[in-house]
């Protein structure tokens, strides 16, 4: 929790599963996760790309598996790394048994484009022998033809409609660790599904607006859809469909964590748009803060404030504070007056203040862990 407060939002009840070692769903922290966009038979660049994810705070990464070669690619990969991996399949159900007995940690699939029950309940025995679960992955973009045909066109109750098709056939086999996702390129067509799913199954789902755009465009699509859902208390686990970088994905899903309260990881940054009352370069004062500290995962909360009319209020309220003022800048930490910085050090001298606070909450935070 942050020093602003406890978030307000009371989180839908749900049946807790796990991918790998990390809990989904129940009281566990909102997950967030991201996709590989490696050629999975290129294990050296995939392997390298799920480590750049999990180096920035991912919890859990999905690689494609559209072939038995790219099964058998994904078997190395597994050895390689050690974040949980959900594996995207469709169609062939016998990917999908490969990669079970190859160490997936989740199977990503839709009962109904599998085939033949014969062949879901394989499936379904396979995830049951090796202790993992299924996704059930709905998108508007594949609806089967005859719900294509019944609603004319995607409507959140044809995504919800798909998603029963597939979660009765789980329920006639008994099966229930999985988790769902309704997702669509529209923002209110997910929200609708979302919130009308949420109250007919117990287990954990899955967020995402697919398809959302470019890093930008898409980052505020995903954050008024996701941020409605979350607000509402709906979701267990997150992923931001960006045409980007996949570490972005990662960068944006906590940061939309943060600024709900519903989870704390990195640098929460508090800064002003800058004006001309500014004692200090803002703007390149945050990108070059940004972007040394993008290897920080202990949760801290920095305001960096040009000017005294609201940089002492919000230096106040955080870890550690720069407020602009002339003729030096004053630090704060803790929220009360440490130190002044000149111009020429600002970024250097702050950088370091605020990597020395970090091994004071981190010394503190293993100290609770080790007497618990």
């Amino acid at each position: 929790m942050n020093k602003q407060g406890i978030s307000p939002i009371i989180r839908r009840v749900s049946r807790k599963i796990y991918v790998g070692n990390v809990p989904v769903g129940g009281d566990s922290p909102i997950t967030v996760q991201s996709m590989t966009n490696t050629e999975t038979c290129d294990v050296q660049a995939t392997v390298n790309q799920i480590n750049a994810l999990k180096d920035v705070g991912a919890d859990i990464v999905r690689v494609s598996v559209p072939s038995m070669e790219a099964a058998e690619a994904f078997g190395k990969i597994r050895k390689l790394v050690d974040i949980p991996l959900v594996t995207d399949i469709h169609f062939d159900y016998k990917i999908a048994l490969r990669v079970a007995e190859l160490g997936a940690d989740c199977l990503r699939i839709n009962p109904g484009n599998i085939g033949r029950e014969d062949r879901v309940r394989e499936v379904v025995a396979a995830a049951k022998y090796n202790n993992i679960p299924i996704r059930i992955g709905v998108n508007a973009g594949s609806l089967e033809k005859d719900l294509q045909k019944k609603y004319g066109e995607p409507t959140p109750d044809a995504l919800v409609e798909s998603a029963m098709r597939h979660i009765d056939i789980l329920d006639r086999l008994n099966f229930e660790e999985f988790k769902l996702s309704l997702k669509a390129s529209d923002v209110f067509m997910t929200v609708a599904a979302y919130r009308k799913i949420a109250s007919q199954i117990e287990q954990p789902l899955h967020l995402g607006i697919t398809e959302a755009g470019g890093l930008r465009s898409g980052t505020v699509k995903s954050a008024v859809g996701l941020g409605l859902l979350l607000n509402d208390g709906i979701g267990d686990t997150i992923r931001i469909s960006l045409a980007a970088d996949p570490v972005e994905e990662i960068k944006v899903g906590f940061d939309l964590l943060r600024s709900l309260r519903l989870r704390s990881k990195g640098v929460n940054f508090i800064a002003c748009p800058s004006c001309s009352r500014q004692n200090f370069d803002v703007i390149s004062t945050m990108n070059e803060l940004e972007s040394r500290l993008e290897d920080v995962l202990t949760p801290i909360d920095v305001a960096v404030i040009g000017c005294v009319v609201n940089g002492p209020g919000e230096a106040k309220s955080v870890d550690v504070g720069l407020t602009g003022g002339s003729p030096n800048n004053l630090i704060y930490v803790d929220g009360k007056p440490f130190t002044k910085f000149k111009n020429e050090e600002l970024v250097d001298q702050f950088e370091a203040l605020i990597r020395k606070q970090l091994k004071v909450k981190e010394a503190l935070l293993e100290n609770v862990i080790v007497k618990s």
